[in-house]
């Protein structure tokens, strides 16, 4: 390796390290909180198995579609209505939000919170309503 070439360029070589580690953390960080990402297929799975989906977007985002059978709690109200949903503790819990980044979020909650398994809809609705799934409106 070429020292000169990193003294010279060091600022290029720290963007690529910097870069690569937060590649990186994208798929480690999730299996180290013990969150899963449900892609489409394992969102189906988990609806058609009866999971709880919980949709954590604002009021006006949920009425304008949302997976049949959802039960509506904003991210920002989770905190406060965290124990209406303590009867499911222990079953599937698929979170979520429009991308997936809400959700994230949600899920970190809900694990903080006791809850056994978590999943977060990788793309959120929009990947559901790609895939040409149900949306209740």
């Amino acid at each position: 390796m070429d020292t000169q070439f990193i003294q010279d360029n060091w600022m290029l070589v720290a963007l690529a390290v910097a870069s690569g580690a937060m590649l990186a953390w994208t798929f480690i960080g999730s299996k180290l909180s013990g969150i899963e990402q449900a892609d489409t297929l394992k969102a189906t799975r988990l609806f058609n198995d009866d999971a709880l989906i919980l949709d954590v977007r604002e009021d006006k985002e949920f009425a304008s579609g949302h997976i049949p059978k959802a039960k509506h709690i904003p991210l920002g109200k989770l905190s406060s209505r965290i124990q209406e949903l303590d009867q499911f503790k222990s079953q599937p819990i698929l979170v979520t939000c429009r991308s997936g980044q809400r959700s994230a979020r949600a899920c970190g909650m809900l694990k903080k919170a006791g809850f056994e398994t978590v999943y977060n809809q990788a793309g959120g609705i929009l990947a559901w309503e790609r895939a040409n799934l149900p949306i209740s409106k």
